[in-house]
C-alpha cells in the first residue's frame, strides 16, 4: 500500500475491496491476544436468527467468512442455507458457540426481540464482536447489561438501526447543534406501523408444530405456550412475550435523530395511552409522552427540558403551521417534527430527507463522522481495529443502549396506563418512584364482544389484579425461564 494513502482513508474507501483478499489468518496475527486484525483479513462471522432481517445483514457481510448459521426454523431459513452453503447449520445458538466459539470473531443477532440480549451477552462474554438488530433488547435492564458488557469486554458493537449511518441523521444533528432551529422544547414522531397483526386475543387453539421448527428454542427464556401459526414466522412482533410492538420495531429508526440531536439521556417522566390493551398482544395504536430534563447547553444552542411524543397505528400529530397542504409527512414509514423557537425541522424515518418549514437551506458545518461504508461493513471496520484506536460505529452500544432504554420505556408506559398517572422514572436505578404501594394492574384476556338484540355488548375477561410495582419491575428486568440465565451486570 502506498505510504501516501492514510490509514483512515484506506479503511473508509478500500475496506470493501480489501475484505476480499486472502491473507494470513487472524489467529496467526495474534488477535486472540488483543491485537487488531489487518484491514484485509476476513472476519469469521456467525448469524443467529437468519430467516428475516438477519439474511439482509448477512448478505451485506458476504465479503467476510460466514461460518455459522443458526435459526430455530430451518424451513424459513432454507434460502439462507442455500446462499451460504459452506456455513455450518444449527438450531441452538449455544451449541454453535460451543462448537465454533474459538473460530468465530463476530456474531450477528436478528432473532425475536426477547432473545436478543442473552444471545448477544453470551457472545460478548466470549470476547466476540456483536451486531444486534433493533430494538437492541426487550427490556430496560437488558439494554443496560449489553451497554456495560460492551465496555467491559471492549468489543465492537452496533445496533441495526441503519439510518444512523445515513446522511439524514448527520444533517439533523448538524442543523440543531448549529442553532439553525433554535431551542427545541417539543418533538413529535410517528410511524405507519404496525403492518403485522396486533390487538389480538390469545389464541385458544394449538397448531401442530412444524417438523422444521424447534418451538421450545423459539420461546427461549419466555413463558412456555402452545404453538400457534399467529406467532411465527414474523408476526411475533405483536406479542408482548416476544416483541415490543410498533414502538419497539420503529422507534429505534425514527427517534434516533431525536436522541442524538438533542443529547437525550434518561427520561424523568413518561405516560402512555392506547386502544384496548390486551394481556398478550400490543395494541393496534398507541401514544407515548416522554419528558427529558434540561441538558448541558451546546456552544450555539441551549438544551432545555423537552417533551417527546410518539404516535403509531396510523395516528399522526397535527400538521405544523406552514407545512404545504397536501404534503405527506410520512417519509419511508414515519416522520419526526422538531418544534424549534426559530424554525421547524421535519425528517422522515431513518432521519431521511430533513427540511425546514421556512424553506431555508442552511449551510451548517459538519460535526458528525461521515460513514462511507454500509452500516454492517462499518461495524466490520470497527471489529478490525484495536480497542485503543477504534473509531466507534454509527450506533455503538454506549449510545444504542441508553437510547433503547428510552424506546422500551415507552412500552412500559403503555402497559402501565391503567394507573392513570404520569410516571416518574429514576433512570440511574431503573425504577419508577411514584407508583402507589397498593396500586394493582389488571389486563384484558378477552373482550367478550357480541351483538345482543342489535346492540353491542362487552363481557370482558380480566386477569387477576397484581401489585403494580411488582408488575413494572418484571417488565424492567425479566425473570428468565427454562434454564436461561443472563451474565451478571458488570
Amino acid at each position: 500500500m502506498s505510504s501516501k494513502i492514510s490509514r483512515r482513508k484506506f479503511l473508509e474507501t478500500g475496506a470493501l475491496a480489501a475484505a476480499g483478499l486472502t491473507v494470513v489468518p487472524s489467529s496467526v496475527l495474534g488477535k486472540s491476544m488483543g491485537h487488531a486484525a489487518a484491514p484485509s483479513d476476513k472476519l469469521n462471522i456467525a448469524g443467529v436468527g437468519i430467516g428475516g432481517m438477519g439474511f439482509a445483514n448477512l448478505k451485506n457481510l458476504e465479503s467476510q467468512n460466514i461460518v455459522g448459521l443458526c435459526d430455530v426454523d430451518w424451513k424459513y431459513s432454507q434460502r439462507v442455507f442455500d446462499y451460504f452453503p459452506n456455513a455450518k447449520r444449527y438450531y441452538d445458538y449455544r451449541k454453535m458457540y460451543d462448537e465454533l466459539g474459538k473460530s468465530i470473531d463476530a456474531v450477528v443477532v436478528a432473532t425475536a426481540d426477547h432473545t436478543h440480549a442473552i444471545i448477544a451477552a453470551d457472545a460478548m462474554t466470549m470476547g466476540k464482536h456483536v451486531y444486534v438488530q433493533k430494538p437492541l433488547t426487550h427490556s430496560v435492564y437488558e439494554s443496560r447489561l449489553l451497554t456495560n458488557l460492551a465496555k467491559k469486554y471492549k468489543v465492537a458493537t452496533s445496533m441495526g438501526n441503519q439510518g444512523s449511518s445515513g446522511s439524514g441523521v448527520r444533517q439533523v444533528v448538524d442543523w440543531i447543534s448549529d442553532g439553525q432551529i433554535g431551542e427545541v422544547r417539543k418533538v413529535e414522531a410517528f410511524t405507519d406501523r404496525p403492518i403485522w397483526p396486533q390487538g389480538l386475543m390469545t389464541p385458544k387453539e394449538a397448531d401442530r408444530v412444524p417438523k422444521t421448527l424447534d418451538w421450545d428454542l423459539f420461546i427461549g427464556p419466555a413463558n412456555k405456550r402452545p404453538f400457534n401459526e399467529i406467532y411465527h414466522p414474523w408476526n411475533w412482533r405483536g406479542w408482548w412475550d416476544f416483541g415490543t410492538g410498533a414502538l419497539g420495531d420503529m422507534a429505534c429508526h425514527i427517534l434516533h435523530p431525536v436522541f442524538k440531536g438533542l443529547n437525550l439521556g434518561y427520561p424523568t417522566k413518561v405516560q402512555g395511552s392506547s386502544t384496548m390493551l390486551l394481556t398478550d398482544s400490543a395494541p393496534t395504536a398507541q401514544m407515548v409522552k416522554y419528558v427529558f430534563p434540561a441538558r448541558d447547553n451546546l456552544p450555539k444552542v441551549a438544551m432545555p427540558e423537552v417533551e417527546v411524543y410518539w404516535y403509531d397505528g396510523g395516528l399522526q400529530p397535527m400538521r405544523p403551521e406552514g407545512v404545504p397542504a397536501g404534503k405527506n409527512l410520512n417519509d419511508q414509514g414515519g416522520g419526526v417534527i422538531f418544534h424549534g423557537t426559530k424554525d421547524t425541522l421535519i425528517c422522515g424515518c431513518y432521519g431521511v430527507n430533513p427540511w425546514l418549514v421556512s424553506g431555508r437551506k442552511p449551510n451548517s458545518p459538519k460535526t458528525q463522522r461521515e460513514v462511507t461504508l454500509s452500516h454492517e461493513m462499518d461495524w466490520v471496520r470497527a471489529c478490525k481495529e484495536s480497542p485503543a484506536n477504534r473509531v466507534e460505529t454509527a450506533s455503538p452500544f454506549f449510545e444504542a443502549g441508553p437510547f433503547n432504554e428510552m424506546v422500551v420505556m415507552g412500552v412500559l408506559a403503555v402497559r402501565l396506563q391503567s394507573l392513570n398517572q404520569e410516571l416518574n422514572w429514576d433512570g440511574e436505578n431503573m425504577q419508577f418512584t411514584n407508583i402507589p404501594a397498593d396500586a394493582t394492574i389488571r389486563t384484558i384476556i378477552e373482550d367478550g364482544f357480541k351483538i345482543t338484540d342489535g346492540h353491542p355488548t362487552f363481557n370482558k375477561t380480566w386477569t387477576e389484579p397484581v401489585n403494580a410495582t411488582e408488575y413494572a419491575n418484571e417488565m424492567i428486568k425479566h425473570t428468565y425461564k427454562n434454564g436461561y440465565q443472563l451474565p451478571a451486570m458488570p
